[in-house]
């Protein structure tokens, strides 16, 4: 197979599969389904992918990578280190008000995940310690970088509190908290 027409249907059955991961979860999403709505033959899935678990990382990875840049864009915008780093708790308010939020694509497959399944846990993490080498690098310039940590599990704990609560206000409250943190 041509490797146009090999990444021609990686991002197809990936767009697919991205959707209804995120929407449906990872454990209630066939392969058979992930095939049907994606409108590829099923011997050129596996030509693209051995394994459902294969499209998983690949979901994770290309969902980690416009995560990773649509937090920096946020921060981006902003000129001071604390205005930068609550410019990501604005993207997350922003985010978890939008109509299609089922939460965090990634805490939502880690709850799916068995703790053994080294493979997605570690690019789980890698995704996660990205966000908070996020916040170190933004809170550099003024020497407080020992901050990340803990406005990392803010930022965790308010993704988490808003899937319980299906509400705002715990990602408000954890940008008040950083706002009297820094």
């Amino acid at each position: 197979m041509p490797a146009e027409r090999k990444n021609s249907i990686r991002h197809t059955v990936i767009a697919t599969a991205s959707r209804l991961f995120y929407k449906q979860g990872y454990a209630n999403t066939g392969i058979n389904q992930i095939i049907e709505e994606s409108g590829v033959v099923k011997s050129s899935v596996y030509t693209a992918f051995r394994t459902k678990e294969d499209i998983l990382m690949t979901y994770l990875e290309t969902t980690g990578a416009a995560t990773d840049k649509a937090l920096q864009d946020a921060a981006d915008q902003k000129s001071t280190p604390k205005e930068k780093v609550l410019a990501v708790f604005d993207y997350l308010i922003g985010l978890v008000q939008g109509k299609e939020y089922y939460g965090c694509q990634f805490l939502n497959i880690i709850s799916e995940t068995p703790l053994e399944n080294e493979r997605v846990m570690q690019q789980i993490r890698k995704q996660k310690n990205g966000v908070r080498h996020l916040f170190a690098q933004l809170l550099e310039p003024i020497g407080k970088q020992s901050l990340a940590d803990e406005i990392y599990l803010l930022f965790e704990g308010a993704l988490i509190a808003n899937k319980v609560h299906r509400a705002v206000w715990p990602v408000e409250t954890a940008k008040r908290i950083v706002s009297k943190l820094i």
